[in-house]
């Protein structure tokens, strides 16, 4: 199982694949001492760049500050499967019993027009970032999965979704898209585009630093602090930064903060991609489309065609490290890289005899509940968004949009939405979240393994997992 062939100039981590294709970022100089501002931003991913660019958006004469402590979209920005999904993390009805059934179908349907704005917005500022939309393809390989597809199909009916945005395939269409072997059935959803992460992390960070947001790199906040003497603080080795308003944009790194370290749990995948397929064996798999593709399973694949022909494919592999101890440098264990290759060979036997090119893993974050929330106190000036487990391409923005709205006291349709304002428990401390994750993820890939057995119904073992994670 640890067989991987590589490519020559094989790499794994050194951040990610798309970096690796663009090159890493010149770094901007850090922040040259105590400074003060009206909004301070921790975190240079995509929430904090999308929250950046907003604000300055709409109120130009804002200062605006994002403090990174490595480069703007160097973790989970910048590592990702490209996937700019409409597809929301969290349960739908956990997310109603805050505000009401309709507040969740308004907070799909923002969902659905947020890949548009993202798009859209890469188009004005001329973020070349090989967007591509053409939907989402969800295939089911064995009775169990089909089971869940179905249902999952006939459950969003209730939760925004018609016909038109999330249906089955006959046989015909889905062959016709793509052929992945031991497919017995396929769902698509158009609200979806292809995009190369780190050229759209790169891209955004250019757009907010022209607008006259200043970008710290290399700057580490130690300690996020409410109001004292009217002002937020974040505190860095490098001096403190007072504001009105300080916004934690960390996702999965958010537990190095001082007082946070049960907060969200940083949950890591794992990707790889191929050398560029040759023509012949295109012709055999077909993807002419270039949809994302996700499997049905409990420790699901996510992958895509890139731009250059080769297949950029991830899932779970250690999904937790004791301690909440992230892995900076990206890399991967062989043994994972080796797991995602026999899966990939597993769906499409044609690309059997491609070399992987690279391999890296990346880190989000998972709140104890498993949804995404954004919220802003205006009484201690601290604000923040994330939790996004794994679906946060999208979801970034709309919580850039919506922070913005909070810090400027705007009440909108964002700020109505059933995510704003949502507080959950923090996670066990050690050792019990690293044996319950270890647990839940020992419980899935079992399930998994049982259901490729011909097991009809899902299996005991995932509904167990789903018990203990409280998903």
């Amino acid at each position: 199982m640890n067989r991987l062939p590589k490519t020559r100039d094989y790499a794994n981590g050194g951040v990610s694949y798309w970096y690796r294709e663009i090159g890493l970022p010149d770094r901007r100089a850090p922040l040259p001492g105590a400074r003060d501002y009206d909004v301070a931003i921790v975190g240079g991913g995509y929430t904090g760049l999308w929250t950046a660019y907003y604000l300055k958006k709409a109120q130009p004469d804002l200062r605006v500050a994002v403090l990174e402590k490595e480069f703007a979209g160097f973790g989970a920005s910048g590592r990702n499967g490209g996937w700019l999904s409409a597809e929301f993390a969290g349960s739908r009805k956990r997310h109603a019993r805050a505000r009401g059934k309709q507040a969740m179908i308004d907070l799909q349907r923002e969902m659905f027009r947020t890949v548009d704005e993202v798009i859209a917005v890469a188009r004005a500022e001329d973020i070349a970032a090989d967007v591509h939309k053409s939907g989402v393809l969800h295939v089911a390989t064995n009775p169990a999965q089909r089971r869940r597809l179905r249902e999952e199909v006939a459950d969003l009916r209730r939760w925004g979704y018609g016909e038109a945005d999330f249906h089955l395939l006959t046989r015909d269409e889905q062959r016709d898209r793509i052929q992945v072997a031991g497919t017995i059935e396929a769902a698509y959803s158009p609200h979806c585009a292809r995009i190369q992460p780190a050229k759209l992390a790169v891209g955004l960070a250019r757009a907010v630093a022209a607008l006259g947001v200043d970008v710290y790199e290399n700057t580490t906040v130690t300690e996020i602090r409410p109001r004292r003497d009217g002002k937020a603080q974040a505190v860095t080795g490098r001096g403190i930064v007072s504001a009105e308003y300080v916004i934690r944009a960390t996702e999965g790194f958010t537990a190095s903060l001082e007082g946070r370290h049960r907060q969200w749990l940083p949950m890591n995948s794992s990707m790889i991609v191929t050398e560029p397929l040759p023509a012949d064996v295109w012709k055999h798999i077909g993807w002419a489309g270039g949809e994302l593709l996700g499997d049905h399973a409990h420790a699901y694949v996510y992958a895509q065609r890139t731009a250059d022909g080769r297949i950029a494919l991830g899932g779970r592999g250690i999904p937790y490290r004791y301690g909440s101890r992230t892995d900076d440098r990206g890399a991967t264990q062989t043994r994972t890289a080796a797991q995602l290759w026999h899966m990939l060979v597993r769906l499409f036997p044609a690309a059997a005899d491609a070399r992987v090119s690279h391999a890296w893993s990346g880190v989000l974050g998972v709140p104890r509940d498993w949804c995404s929330t954004v919220h802003l106190d205006h009484d201690s000036g601290l604000g923040w968004a994330g939790g996004y487990v794994g679906s946060g391409v999208a979801t970034t923005n709309l919580a850039g949009r919506t922070l913005r709205d909070l810090v400027l006291r705007r009440d909108s349709e964002l700020t109505a939405l059933p995510w704003v304002g949502r507080r959950v428990r923090q996670w066990e401390p050690e050792p019990l979240r690293w044996l319950g994750v270890r647990t839940i993820y020992t419980l899935f890939r079992t399930a998994d393994r049982r259901e490729n057995e011909r097991l009809a119904r899902t299996s005991a073992y995932a509904r167990l997992a789903g018990l203990i994670s409280g998903r």
